[in-house]
């Protein structure tokens, strides 16, 4: 409910130095919450609690007519937009300081039709709310590794997960999208309708536009799969990622796989004597029948001894939470990444020279496995870049509130960067944080993919209202990309 004010008011007090205490936008049907809410630090809160920024207002929509509404309010007042769908992005930019938070986070509808093999989210879903429904069906897409990352973020940027390289990149599973525009116009985006918009739409974030809802093809997945993680000591790292690098060279597109270097977390799942210790783990997901699963998994489980084998059959569902508890909210984040090539020796001599150099035991460096459905996708098909790299690999810094690793943490994930410097080839755009150099943001898509971006930001956003985020500017085709803000949603 909405508490009466003129939105002239609002005007006074934003431009002026009071901050507004109750506002009302015609036509806005769901909350309006600003710095008078005794709930606007937990409103203005985000996954990545290392962000602490404080928007005029936050407008929390239940449905599309509310964005429409909000997205012109911001427009008719000069006010910075930030777009917030699950609010998971690292660089933070689901929230602004002194403009308005479009949020979408009471739209997080899930529609089904399993003959179609279809499914209509919203633009505040999580994937979480994906999975359970589409998973009552024996379906499901592409859709990360955690189930608390929003829809729209992901899909926005690419899309990764542990069934891209049997059904291809989130992105490559969308069929349409609905979105408000920067002049508060309604338009339907897909190959028949403003296909230049779908093509940007799938790969260049948050740039064009406020995405309400999604249209996503499914596939048959599960309901159980071969799936968990495989654990070795920390002093195998080398050998281990030797022998991973031969055992992905022949894996079926069906077999997703993640590397991490990490510290064991505490949970019930594992054995107390291995919690807190140093670990390389690669986590499997086999997306088809178990047995085929156990037949491609068997050369890993049985590479010298692992400490610890969980890889069995589990409902998918249960496996994209299995992570959750591992990234908490609220936790300070601070990430670096980049795309690898094949693993060479020297590279692996590098990555596991520094993985376990970090001080915090929750921080991490986890490698994404690409290629198969990812990599069959001719390059400019979709807005997502460097499709033929082989890996994704993120420096994940974590350390909680009142922990004393910011500094240490932050120089260890530039330190990894730099070191990886002569093996980097581009950027997927999600993993991308808040501090990056702005040419990064060209890094991530390839020229000839950021100009054409940058020409159809021109079309639908010329005056770059949608710019809290890794922004590209309209028509600087021969530019780099701004800085005006950065990450996903």
């Amino acid at each position: 409910m909405t508490t009466p004010m003129t939105t002239t008011t609002y005007a006074e007090a934003h431009h002026g130095s009071m901050q507004p205490t109750v506002v009302e936008i015609d036509g806005f049907r769901g909350r309006l919450i600003n710095a008078s809410h005794a709930d606007y630090d937990v409103a203005r809160a985000i996954w990545n609690g290392a962000i602490d920024r404080r928007p005029h207002l936050i407008a929390r929509c239940i449905g599309t007519a509310d964005v429409v509404a909000a997205v012109r309010f911001a427009r008719d007042h000069d006010l910075e937009i930030a777009i917030r769908g699950g609010g998971h992005g690292v660089a933070g930019t689901a929230v602004c300081d002194d403009g308005i938070v479009i949020d979408l986070s009471a739209m997080r509808g899930v529609r089904v039709d399993p003959a179609g093999r279809r499914a209509w989210v919203q633009g505040g879903a999580l994937w979480g709310d994906v999975d359970r429904e589409t998973q009552a069906h024996g379906l499901a897409t592409t859709g990360g590794i955690v189930s608390h990352t929003g829809v729209a973020g992901l899909t926005l940027g690419g899309g990764i997960g542990w069934l891209m390289r049997k059904h291809g990149l989130a992105v490559d599973n969308l069929l349409a999208a609905d979105v408000v525009t920067a002049d508060g116009e309604r338009l339907r985006a897909s190959e028949d309708e403003h296909p230049d918009l779908f093509w940007a739409l799938r790969g260049g974030g948050g740039n064009f536009g406020v995405v309400t809802s999604f249209e996503f093809r499914l596939h048959p997945v599960g309901p159980t799969v071969l799936a968990g993680p495989i654990l070795w000591d920390a002093s195998d790292a080398g050998e281990v990622l030797r022998f991973y690098r031969d055992f992905i060279r022949d894996a079926p597109d069906e077999l997703g796989t993640v590397v991490k270097f990490c510290t064991v977390p505490p949970l019930s799942v594992i054995p107390e004597e291995l919690h807190w210790r140093p670990v390389v783990m690669v986590g499997a997901c086999y997306a088809g029948p178990i047995e085929d699963g156990e037949k491609a998994l068997r050369p890993l489980r049985t590479f010298r001894t692992p400490l610890l084998d969980l890889a069995g059959p589990k409902p998918y569902v249960v496996f994209q939470s299995a992570l959750d508890s591992t990234v908490l909210h609220g936790w300070n984040y601070y990430w670096k990444a980049t795309h690898l090539p094949a693993l060479r020796d020297d590279l692996i001599d590098v990555i596991a020279g520094h993985a376990f150099s970090c001080s915090s035991p929750r921080s991490y460096v986890a490698m994404f496995h690409l290629k198969g459905a990812v990599s069959r996708v001719a390059e400019g098909a979709t807005a997502f870049g460097n499709r033929q790299a082989s890996h994704a690999i993120i420096v994940h810094a974590a350390w909680r509130p009142g922990e004393d690793f910011g500094d240490r943490e932050t120089a260890w994930t530039r330190g990894f960067l730099a070191a990886l410097g002569r093996f980097r080839e581009g950027v997927y755009v999600n993993f991308l944080g808040g501090d990056e150099d702005p040419g990064r943001v060209r890094e991530a898509y390839g020229d000839s993919v950021f100009d054409r971006l940058a020409d159809v930001k021109s079309s639908y956003d010329p005056d770059n209202v949608f710019h809290h985020n890794q922004n590209i500017r309209p028509g600087l085709s021969a530019g780099v990309s701004g800085s005006d803000g950065a990450g996903d949603t």
